[in-house]
């Protein structure tokens, strides 16, 4: 009997293993893809996929997270191509999603609170002058809970940088500022590690990239 039930357990363990490693390596693809997303549509399929993958792995957090991130990014491509009344819909998306990665990774996750900032200034920009006290105001919130959970988080510095850089100066905005705000970013990300090689780690190559452009075209 003792015998059976030990080679049960193996059996068991082994294929745990083997599903873990297959939603590791079915991860580590589409969040490689993060990179190479151009439009809207891309970001869309994106999402879909990690949706798709969350409702497989319904105790783990990321798969929202990133669902959440693809949404996010979708609606970013979308306020550079002027779309600002999409905004709303796609912030709803994103954080139907974030609200899941919550329940399942709990409330003191920086990385969450980071990309509900995000969320928020999305919806702010469809009409900042009516929506700073409120959407804005939320934005902050977040952005402050998410420093006062992780200060070392390069990704937090990295929204700063371009919350301030893309202010006008007339708001409190400052290019020079926001460069330096990069550096620091940079620098963080220099040294920050994930807790896991599926965890966060995006936001490097534009940091680099802001610092790379000429002074003249910065300014």
């Amino acid at each position: 009997m003792k015998k059976y039930l030990l080679s049960f357990a193996l059996a068991f363990v082994s294929l745990t293993a083997f599903a873990q490693a297959d939603y590791d390596k079915v991860m580590s693809e589409k969040i490689a893809r993060i990179e190479t997303c151009k439009t809207s549509e891309d970001f869309q399929t994106l999402a879909n996929d990690f949706q798709r993958i969350g409702s497989k792995e319904s105790t783990k957090w990321l798969p929202a997270y990133y669902a959440a991130f693809s949404y996010i990014q979708k609606g970013r491509t979308l306020m550079r191509d002027g779309k600002m009344q999409e905004l709303d819909g796609i912030a709803d998306q994103a954080e139907k999603s974030l609200s899941m990665a919550q329940n399942l990774a709990g409330t003191d996750n920086a990385e969450i609170h980071l990309l509900r900032k995000m969320s928020y200034s999305l919806r702010m920009m469809v009409n900042p002058a009516q929506r700073y006290m409120t959407d804005g105001a939320r934005a902050a919130e977040e952005m402050n809970v998410a420093e006062k959970l992780d200060p070392a988080n390069p990704r937090i510095a990295l929204i700063k940088a371009e919350d301030v850089y893309f202010t006008p100066e007339q708001y409190g905005g400052s290019k020079t500022k926001g460069l330096e705000l990069f550096k620091e970013a940079q620098a963080k990300f220099a040294t920050y590690k994930p807790k896991t090689a599926l965890d966060p780690n995006w936001g490097r190559a534009e940091a680099d990239y802001f610092l790379s452009l000429p002074v003249e075209k910065a300014k």
